[in-house]
């Protein structure tokens, strides 16, 4: 069920499945995408748990703001989180969702109960990426995507070690070798993070479907652990 919440000063809308009396998932897409992104697995988890599914601002049916802080979205996220009186979650983010599930442990280390970072980018300065051109491309506001590429290319450099302050059993899917990140450099950063390589390229749940959801299934069932 699609549905809109006032968070945090801007209209977030998002789709819930699931027992609301199940713990809470939280499903968080990449650049450009909506919460269609996660068709199918949000069927596969709400089997278990209270699925939120967003639309992160910028994107979808959400407001778009003119303004895009990654940590900003993070507290989308959070106060989302407070709107259905969840005091803990599990995350899932891919890639712009990957970052802004990372800045959401970071910030609110206390909240997220399992972190899974899909195919992510390190908060290290990425100068050699191509220039943004705009085309015709629609479902997304433009100004989000050169907001977030300016965060991409020099974010701020407290957001590399407060990657240390994450708390949650983490588990970082890597795309492999046709992935534009090294997603290997983000697990080293955070602590006792588990890091599993599946080559698929930058969209691992929708290349590889399957292996990727057996490698969350197995991180979600199996024992917590931390470093």
């Amino acid at each position: 069920m699609i549905r809109e919440a006032d968070v945090n000063g801007i209209r977030l809308a998002y789709r819930e499945e699931g027992d609301p009396a199940a713990p809470v998932l939280v499903l968080l897409h990449g650049r450009t995408a909506d919460h269609n992104d996660w068709n199918g697995f949000t069927q596969h988890f709400a089997a278990r748990y209270h699925v939120l599914v967003p639309d992160l601002r910028g994107h979808g049916l959400s407001d778009f703001p003119g303004t895009y802080p990654i940590p900003e979205m993070a507290e989308d996220v959070a106060a989302l989180l407070d709107r259905h009186g969840a005091a803990t979650a599990t995350v899932i983010g891919h890639s712009l969702g990957g970052m802004v599930a990372y800045h959401l442990a970071m910030r609110h280390p206390e909240r997220v109960a399992r972190l899974v970072l899909e195919d992510t980018a390190l908060p290290a300065p990425m100068r050699d990426r191509p220039a943004l051109v705009e085309d015709g491309s629609v479902g997304f506001d433009w100004r989000m995507m050169h907001d977030t590429e300016r965060q991409f290319r020099h974010p701020d450099p407290a957001w590399l070690d407060g990657l240390a302050r994450i708390t949650a059993p983490t588990l970082v899917i890597s795309g492999g070798e046709a992935s534009p990140f090294r997603a290997g450099l983000l697990a080293e950063r955070i602590p006792g993070a588990k890091l599993v390589t599946i080559e698929a390229g930058h969209l691992v749940h929708v290349t590889e479907r399957a292996a990727f959801r057996r490698a969350v299934d197995a991180f979600l069932d199996g024992p917590a652990f931390s470093g």
